[in-house]
C-alpha cells in the first residue's frame, strides 16, 4: 500500500503498534544507560551495546532468510549507520555522564525538529500544520520536563554540546535511512545500519575488554539489555513504522520519550516527579496526539 493510500485510509495501527514499542523501549535506555555508564565509558558502552544488537539481529536476519540489501539501500543504511548507531550512541553516552537526565533529554528533543525541517526539505515531505502545532506542542512539555527535573543549573557546556550533536545525528540518521527502507526491509536496514555502527566503534575494543572485567554482572547486563531491546528490537520497530509514515510524523512520535522517562525513573529510581514535571509529559503525549492526526 502507498503512503498515500496509507494516509486516506486511516493510521495504521500496525505501524503504530511498532512505534510505540519503540518509545516504550528508547526511554527504558536512558534508565539504563545511567546505570551502565557508571562503569563504562562513553565509546565502550556504545560498542557493547552495539554487539549485542549485531548478535540479534544477525541472527534474526539468518532465522528469516533474509540476505544482504540490495546496492540502491546502502548509501541510506551507510549513512544512518555511522551517524545514528554510531556517532549518536556515543555522544549521547558522554553527554549523559555530563549533565543530568532532565537536560540531556530536553537538549535531544531537538532531534524531532530537525527531523522535520530535514524531512521537509530533502525528502519532500513537505510542513504539514497539524505535525508543525504538534511538534510545538510536544517541544514546550519537553523543555518543561527538562527544566523541572534538571540538577540546579550545573550543566557543562561540554554536556550540552554533546547532546546537541547527538540530537543533529540522530536527525540526520533519520533522514538518511527514510530512502533506503524503499530498497530493503525494516530488517535489513536496521541490522546492517547496527553493523556499519558497530564496525565505526571498533576502536574502542581495548576499552571495552578491559572494563567488561571489572564491571559489576548488573552493568554488563545492562550494555546487553541496550542492545537487546533498545537497539535491535526498538530500531527494528522504528523502521518498520517510519516505512509506513513520514520521517516528521516518526519524529514527533518520539516526543513522548520524556514524559516515559520520568515515569520509569519514578517507578524505577524512586525519583519521585513534581506537578511540573506531570504537566510537562502531558504536553508532549498531548502534542504527539495532534502530530499523528490526519
Amino acid at each position: 500500500m502507498a503512503l498515500s493510500d496509507m494516509t486516506k485510509a486511516g493510521p495504521d495501527r500496525k505501524a503504530l503498534a511498532a512505534a510505540t514499542t519503540t518509545v516504550v523501549l528508547w526511554a527504558s535506555a536512558f534508565v539504563a544507560i545511567r546505570g551502565a555508564g557508571e562503569h563504562f565509558g562513553p565509546g565502550a558502552l556504545a560498542l557493547g551495546r552495539l554487539l549485542a544488537g549485531s548478535v540479534a539481529l544477525a541472527a534474526l536476519l539468518a532465522l528469516r532468510g533474509e540476505g544482504p540489501p540490495p546496492r540502491a539501500a546502502w548509501p541510506g543504511i551507510a549513512a544512518s549507520g555511522l551517524l545514528w548507531f554510531g556517532a549518536y550512541m556515543v555522544a549521547l553516552n558522554w553527554g549523559e555522564q555530563q549533565v543530568d537526565a532532565g537536560t540531556a533529554a530536553m537538549v535531544v528533543n531537538i532531534g524531532p525538529v530537525l527531523i522535520a525541517l530535514l524531512g521537509g526539505r530533502f525528502l519532500g515531505e513537505g510542513y504539514p500544520p497539524k505535525l508543525l502545532a504538534g511538534m510545538a506542542v510536544s517541544f514546550a512539555g519537553a523543555v518543561v520536563v527538562g527544566l523541572s527535573i534538571s540538577g540546579g543549573g550545573g550543566s557543562s557546556v561540554l554536556g550540552i554540546a554533546l547532546c546537541l550533536i547527538a540530537a543533529v545525528t540522530y536527525a540526520g540518521g533519520v533522514v538518511a535511512q527514510k530512502p533506503a527502507l524503499r530498497h530493503a526491509s525494516p530488517l535489513q536496514v536496521t541490522a546492517f545500519g547496527c553493523l556499519v555502527g558497530t564496525a565505526a566503534c571498533l576502536p574502542f575494543t581495548p576499552q571495552l575488554v578491559d572494563q567488561v572485567a571489572t564491571a559489576p554482572p548488573s552493568a554488563t547486563l545492562g550494555v546487553v539489555y541496550l542492545g537487546l531491546f533498545p537497539t535491535a528490537l526498538a530500531f527494528t520497530t522504528w523502521a518498520y513504522a517510519l516505512a509506513r509514515s513520514t520521517a516528521g510524523r516518526m519524529g514527533a512520535t518520539t516526543y513522548a520519550v520524556p514524559a516515559l522517562v520520568v515515569l520509569m525513573a519514578w517507578a524505577v529510581l524512586g525519583e519521585v516527579p513534581g506537578w511540573l514535571t506531570l504537566a510537562g509529559g502531558a504536553l508532549c503525549l498531548a502534542g504527539v496526539a495532534v502530530s499523528r492526526r490526519r
